[in-house]
């Protein structure tokens, strides 16, 4: 009965502490203004993205609703694109393409880098040389052909598109993964799990993944922007589903109509600040995650 109360205790104490971290580690992020910068910035989006579709209407499929490439209007705040469309509509239903495209992308990159990078690091030999040639292989191919090759052989709808980048850029976040597990699995606690006859799948779900997932989650902030310039970057260059408005379309559609010659603005200025705005916003939420697993970033 004494050794039970002493575990109860133990657990109780284990708790305690990892709530009291979690409070510190929240308290240090909020305490760097460019990280709370950056929360604003990407909150200011999702509610753009949540609430625009509800007190704005708009059809991507309407043409002609004013002049192809015409000036703002009073109803039209933001004129309209080179087939008569509303540019306004079109930029805040871009911030749901964008965000529906870095959230997706991510969670591909992350299940597939993850997976790959805990098993390699873990189980080493014969396992960690083949995954990670196949890694060294997969990053070393240039990315921007592999895409539009991707692109060509499987189509150009949406949800292909995020499948797309999501196999093709998984291979950063399995290195990291698997150099941090490579030294988490000489710690005690995992030999001792071994021991008592622990499974290599438990010892991976139960005391690898918990460890690295620090890690993991400050990948996610910079792997979301670079899903979103990407997708961006492919829409630039033609390659996305016409059906659905993003900023990237917009872009190249300002490029195609000679739109900084004629000082048409209103086709690539509210497209560029969103795209840099948002992707920005990742980039600051990022500077709190820092100081949290790196406390030598912290101010002394």
């Amino acid at each position: 009965m004494v050794e039970t109360q002493d575990v109860q205790n133990l657990r109780q104490r284990e708790k305690e502490l990892k709530k009291k971290k979690i409070y510190n580690n929240v308290k240090l992020f909020f305490s760097n203004k460019r990280a709370v910068f950056g929360v604003l910035l990407l909150g200011l989006f999702i509610a753009m993205s949540a609430l625009g579709p509800i007190f704005y209407e708009y059809d991507h499929f309407k043409y002609f609703l004013g002049p192809r490439i015409g000036m703002p209007t009073e109803e039209f705040k933001l004129g309209f694109d080179e087939m008569g469309r509303d540019v306004f509509g079109a930029v805040i239903y871009g911030t749901r393409a964008s965000l529906a495209i870095g959230l997706s992308v991510t969670l591909i990159v992350v299940l597939i880098g993850s997976t790959l990078g805990i098993v390699s690091g873990y189980f080493g030999g014969i396992t960690d040389i083949i995954i990670m040639r196949i890694t060294e292989v997969v990053s070393i191919i240039p990315t921007i052909p592999l895409i539009l090759t991707l692109s060509v052989i499987i189509g150009q709808s949406f949800s292909n598109i995020i499948i797309i980048l999501g196999v093709t850029s998984w291979t950063g976040t399995c290195k990291l993964v698997r150099s941090q597990t490579l030294s988490i699995k000489q710690r005690n606690y995992v030999e001792r799990a071994k021991s008592i006859g622990a499974s290599d799948a438990y010892i991976m779900v139960k005391h690898i993944l918990p460890n690295v997932f620090p890690l993991i989650f400050s990948n996610i902030i910079l792997t979301v922007q670079g899903a979103i310039m990407s997708e961006s970057t492919l829409a630039f260059l033609g390659v996305g589903d016409p059906n659905i408005p993003t900023w990237g379309q917009l872009l190249r559609s300002a490029r195609e109509q000679g739109a900084i010659t004629t000082g048409s603005w209103w086709l690539f200025i509210p497209a560029g600040i969103c795209l840099v705005g948002l992707a920005s916003s990742f980039v600051f939420i990022g500077y709190g995650f820092d100081e949290i697993n790196n406390p030598k970033l912290r101010r002394r």
